[in-house]
């Protein structure tokens, strides 16, 4: 089907979804309670499951949670799920929460992840900074990633602050790039691709947080080359910093009652791998194409009846 598929063709979802299984997987009346954070996979993923689940003839509710938050809110019972659990920016919370009990690992995307700083492709292609994507390069071009807010300094453009804490700054510094370089905070994945459209539009050079699987997997993008994480070498973790991302694992986790009280919503859950293209396929259409999150979800859904009809 073309990915413009016919409005009809859409509005014949429902009657789709619903001919897979219908009512007879039904499990407990309560809504299973589905997480929105802010940005676009995220979104459209939660949409994508929901209508699966509705279309077993349960009931959904869409709760916005903080994406660190939510994994005490699914332990305590007020969130269901969690369908995006990013390893790097996640994984503590995941465990953290799990450790408490109430929450439990629901299974793994097919779908390796990094999350880390990185440059459009076309920043290496005109050689604005010779030596990228090797992180020692930084250090002989701050001005080429200098902006009006950086102070004459390179700016690092993060993701919100929510997501990583103080992770990028304390990188900076334990690089040695702290009188180089500053660290500002994004108020959400919105205004990463705004500024990557504006970088590109004016020719200049822009370092961003980004992670993949994305839609800029398509479009040309380039992670830093940071030195290699190890366990422990986070501040956190008592490490010096200066570390890169690791390259991680993209998980699931549910309230542990989830298979309790809806035994069959769990088990698709439980089955629910979607791979890099899936979930790049799904930024893509609010990114790029502009569609809404639940439209784009019913979009994708319409698609892509092969791949999501076998978790049921």
């Amino acid at each position: 089907m073309n990915k413009f598929t016919s409005k009809a063709a859409v509005a014949a979802l429902t009657m789709t979804l619903a001919s897979v299984s219908g009512q007879s997987l039904a499990d407990s009346s309560e809504p299973i309670k589905i997480p929105t954070h802010n940005w676009s996979s995220q979104v459209v993923m939660a949409y994508v499951i929901g209508g699966i689940f509705e279309s077993m003839g349960n009931n959904v509710e869409y709760v916005s949670a903080d994406s660190q938050g939510v994994y005490e809110a699914i332990r305590l019972g007020d969130v269901t799920i969690s369908h995006e659990v990013w390893q790097s920016s996640f994984g503590a919370s995941f465990y953290n929460a799990m450790a408490k009990g109430g929450l439990i690992d629901a299974g793994t995307h097919a779908a390796p992840t990094l999350e880390e700083m990185g440059v459009p492709t076309w920043v290496i292609d005109q050689n604005l900074c010779p030596g990228l994507p090797a992180w020692e390069a930084l250090a002989d071009c701050a001005e080429v990633f200098a902006t009006a807010d950086s102070g004459g300094k390179g700016r690092w453009l993060e993701g919100p602050q929510s997501w990583h804490g103080d992770l990028m700054p304390e990188r900076i510094d334990a690089l040695g790039l702290g009188d180089s370089y500053v660290v500002k905070f994004a108020g959400g994945a919105d205004a990463l691709w705004a500024e990557l459209a504006s970088a590109k539009a004016e020719g200049r050079g822009t370092i961003i947080f980004n992670w993949t699987p994305n839609f800029t997997d398509a479009e040309g993008f380039t992670f830093i080359e940071f030195p290699e994480y190890t366990d422990g070498c986070r501040t956190v973790d008592g490490g010096d910093g200066s570390c890169g991302s690791p390259k991680g694992w993209l998980k699931k986790a549910a309230n542990a009652d989830f298979p309790n009280t809806h035994p069959a919503a769990y088990t698709a859950f439980s089955k629910m791998s979607f791979t890099t293209t899936d979930i790049g396929q799904m930024a893509a259409l609010v990114d790029i194409e502009k569609m809404d999150h639940q439209a784009a979800a019913k979009q994708w859904l319409a698609d892509h009846e092969d791949v999501w009809s076998a978790f049921l």
